[in-house]
């Protein structure tokens, strides 16, 4: 629990952050980030921002580097670690734009790891692996009520479509909403992807099917508040599917990892094989640079 002074300052930090216009993940990553920032300053009895020094974000960057992860063996991840530091530089740029007396510049740290390394990390399914795990949602969690079980089974298959089938990043599909599917003309908008920018995906016959029978005959029959086509949250999402593979039959499906992001690095992969241009792919996946999806084509060789 953080202190008032605290709070007051993560609540104009957040309102500083959503008028740059940062997605509403972004802020949600900044608002954990913070508090757990904040927290660690009273550890250590800074109880106001003004005694904040150059040395004690740097022993806090070293206390996030060494510190366990919580939700399974070793440490954080370099992805985790960086979303942190950038959170904490942010905040940084809030107090010296905030006119705050003695604010400390952004340090700008981050752990470096090429586009190759973190590649090479997801090992891609195999086209009969993907048919094998999306054959098996008919046959997942019989114990749960039929109302529960429909509603799992329905993001399942939604998650294939658009992580796999559509080759979305993990935020791109879960703020899509109705108004970004176009069934007339079967295309699939997705707005500010990596770096803001904007795409266009066309619907294959079967991807267009299937987000055809979602939509009409699953989501829009449940009256939410929000528009998105995802029900549940991410982390809801992800232990979804790992259920999924953890009942798979298939041994080889049960050793891999499995994330949203490798059902994106996997579609890459199949994409390449069966021959589509690497400039294509590029456009489908939303690259900036040609040398990232160029990467697929070194996990071919390997």
């Amino acid at each position: 629990m953080i202190e008032k002074h605290y709070a007051a300052l993560q609540k104009e930090y957040l309102h500083w952050i959503r008028v740059l216009g940062f997605s509403d993940t972004s802020v949600d990553i900044c608002r954990n980030a913070i508090c757990l920032f904040f927290e660690w300053l009273q550890e250590k009895k800074l109880l106001h921002i003004t005694q904040l020094e150059n040395c004690h974000i740097r022993e806090y960057f070293d206390y996030l580097q060494c510190r366990q992860n919580q939700r399974r063996e070793g440490g954080l991840s370099h992805s985790y670690l960086n979303k942190q530091f950038d959170a904490v530089d942010k905040f940084l740029q809030f107090l010296h734009q905030g006119g705050f007396p003695k604010t400390l510049p952004p340090t700008g740290f981050r752990i470096k790891r090429s586009e190759m390394e973190h590649a090479f990390c997801a090992e891609p399914l195999t086209q009969e692996e993907i048919k094998t795990l999306i054959a098996h949602i008919p046959d997942s969690c019989p114990q749960l009520p039929c109302l529960q079980r429909e509603r799992r089974q329905q993001q399942l298959r939604l998650i294939f479509t658009l992580y796999y089938g559509c080759g979305l990043r993990k935020a791109e599909g879960l703020r899509l909403t109705f108004k970004d599917i176009d069934l007339d003309r079967k295309t699939l908008f997705v707005r500010q992807g990596k770096n803001y920018k904007d795409r266009v995906i066309p619907l294959s016959h079967s991807i267009y099917k299937a987000l055809e029978d979602y939509i009409y005959n699953f989501r829009s029959l449940h009256k939410l508040k929000h528009q998105r086509l995802f029900i549940n949250p991410a982390e809801t999402l992800v232990f979804w599917l790992k259920d999924l593979q953890r009942t798979c039959p298939d041994e080889a499906i049960r050793q891999k990892r499995l994330t949203l992001h490798v059902l994106r690095h996997s579609i890459a992969t199949h994409l390449l094989q069966n021959g589509m241009k690497v400039e294509n792919i590029a456009l489908f996946l939303g690259h900036a640079s040609l040398a990232t999806t160029q990467i697929y084509t070194h996990i071919m060789d390997d």
